[in-house]
């Protein structure tokens, strides 16, 4: 697939996103969940060692590349790294996915209600590789705790400043204001953040388009107007912590938002499956996850 092509694919397909991005500070938990105790493995490279063995499992399982996957995003290791002979990237677009990287450094501490990114002093090196790797797209996750104006106002603009420099790489940024599901003045936050959201997606000059990847509102259809947003390349949604149902079934009741899940699509997975059971509850994720983003 070209970028012309990769474009089209995310804009018009019909599916979701796949989050294969767990960072340094996330996998342990997710090698857990998969069955991978902490005394399996010893050190950094040994620790992603075992996440990628789990990811190239998921990428070459059978279902994974029956058109439901539109796209998945990697971590920068596994974006290095290779499935089956092949580039990750390049083995994902083989399949009809879009490839993704995960550009943020992480999370600062909270200050106003709100967790801004790190600062990205690693984001022009990692950007010439992406270029490199053919990577079509990126994505950067800040959170917001609380319905502060000011905090929020912090967040959006952070994001679509990065949002300019991706841009001027020559790749999709994904925008992620992540709005804690737990929090108790989430519905009024929400509507603060589609504010802001907006005033910034207006003020981007023409031609220009990013991907927007939210939590699931509160209130269903807060986000209808983005999805139609010229601005808007694809709305995308986090399951946030959800399972696989809680999230399957908030996202339904908001038209136009499609997944792009992490938890809700590999907390079945098992690294003692045997393949045939492994394929079989990674596909009733894909359906589940594909029929609530339809």
């Amino acid at each position: 697939m070209n970028t012309e092509e990769m474009t089209a694919r995310i804009a018009n397909g019909e599916g979701f996103i796949a989050a294969l991005d767990q960072s340094g500070g996330s996998t342990p938990k997710a090698l857990r969940g998969y069955g991978v105790e902490d005394s399996e493995w010893s050190g950094e490279d040994e620790m992603f060692a075992a996440i990628h063995a789990m990811r190239a499992r998921v990428i070459t399982a059978p279902c994974f590349g029956e058109g439901k996957v539109l796209g998945a995003i990697l971590f920068e290791k596994t974006m290095d790294g290779e499935v089956e002979g092949k580039p990750t990237g390049d083995a994902l677009k083989a399949r009809g996915i879009v490839p993704f990287i995960k550009v943020d450094q992480g999370l600062a501490d909270e200050a106003d209600g709100v967790q801004l990114m790190k600062p990205l002093d690693k984001l022009p090196g990692l950007l010439e590789k992406s270029v490199a790797k053919c990577m079509f797209g990126t994505k950067m996750r800040s959170v917001i705790k609380s319905a502060s104006p000011t905090g929020i106002a912090a967040v959006v603009a952070q994001q679509f400043e990065v949002a300019g420099q991706i841009l001027d790489a020559g790749l999709m940024p994904v925008i992620e204001p992540e709005y804690d599901i737990h929090a108790a003045d989430r519905e009024a936050g929400e509507d603060i953040l589609l504010a802001e959201i907006t005033k910034q997606l207006d003020a981007l000059p023409e031609g220009r388009q990013v991907m927007l990847k939210l939590s699931i509102p509160a209130k269903a259809g807060l986000y209808s107007a983005l999805i139609d947003h010229p601005k808007v390349l694809r709305l995308v949604a986090l399951s946030g912590g959800y399972s696989t149902d809680e999230a399957c079934e908030h996202l339904a009741k908001n038209p136009g938002m499609i997944a792009s899940f992490s938890r809700g699509l590999l907390q079945d997975l098992r690294k003692d499956q045997s393949d045939a059971d492994f394929n079989k509850a990674l596909s009733d994720a894909i359906e589940k996850i594909a029929a609530a983003s339809a």
